[in-house]
């Protein structure tokens, strides 16, 4: 640990950001999985998975966390599945 006041204070800030991040990008791949499924097993529930999951790709990109170009490959990617 280190003995500087403010870089304690930038440990814990970065733990909370770290944790959240982790928040984030899980539940952004628990939306792609779910809507993965979803079309795999021909559920009805696919169109308002995919929008949940494109909803998490985007605000993912927005924070950073995945690269723009990425969420945008993944976004195809999910349309091109429901549409097949």
């Amino acid at each position: 640990m280190p003995n500087i006041k403010s870089a304690i204070k930038r440990v814990k800030t970065t733990q909370d950001r770290t944790e959240q991040n982790i928040r984030v990008k899980s539940a952004m791949r628990t939306a792609v999985k779910k809507f993965e499924t979803a079309v795999a097993n021909n559920e009805d529930n696919a169109k308002a998975l995919l929008s949940d999951a494109v909803s998490r790709l985007d605000k993912a990109a927005a924070k950073g966390l995945i690269h723009k170009n990425a969420a945008s490959r993944t976004k195809g990617r999910l349309m091109k599945k429901l549409n097949a």
